[in-house]
């Protein structure tokens, strides 16, 4: 199932590839049925909270009429950065999937890491993470994106 849900994050991460975005697609998944879908629409839509996890987590947010996504998975290319990370404990998603990591602002691998982080009152427990899934081809995703950007530029 992680790879399933993994192939349709980088077709969402190569639709904002196209669309002159970072590479980056992202899933919410409860019980086997994707419930939100979220591709990196910052550029597009002008706002800076647009990653591809915080839109598919409002997309689930907004089918289930709820805040609470305990229960639900989260499948994204690249590791959640801190702003990812902190809208992934809100919600109380209780599983992150993603491939590959995304360096000194990730939640999971770095100085900072508010996805795994127990030590704050009050958030629900840190949720299970499951790294490097189809690692190889979410890095070739972006890398590939990074370079068309650049000879645009």
């Amino acid at each position: 199932m992680d790879e399933t849900c993994m192939r349709r994050c980088l077709a969402l991460a190569l639709s904002a590839a196209d669309s002159g975005e970072t590479a980056v697609g992202a899933v919410v998944v409860r019980d086997g049925v994707i419930i939100g879908e979220g591709a990196e629409s910052t550029r597009r839509l002008s706002d800076p909270t647009a990653y591809a996890e915080v839109v598919a987590l409002r997309a689930a947010c907004g089918r289930e009429r709820t805040l609470d996504l305990s229960g639900c998975e989260i499948h994204t290319t690249v590791e959640p950065c801190l702003l990812c990370s902190f809208a992934i404990r809100r919600t109380g998603v209780t599983r992150v999937v993603y491939g590959t990591p995304a360096g000194q602002l990730g939640g999971v691998t770095s100085d900072y890491a508010v996805l795994v982080d127990r030590a704050v009152a009050g958030w629900p427990p840190p949720p299970e993470v499951v790294s490097g899934v189809l690692a190889q081809e979410c890095l070739e995703m972006l890398m590939k994106a990074r370079d068309r950007s650049a000879r645009r530029g």
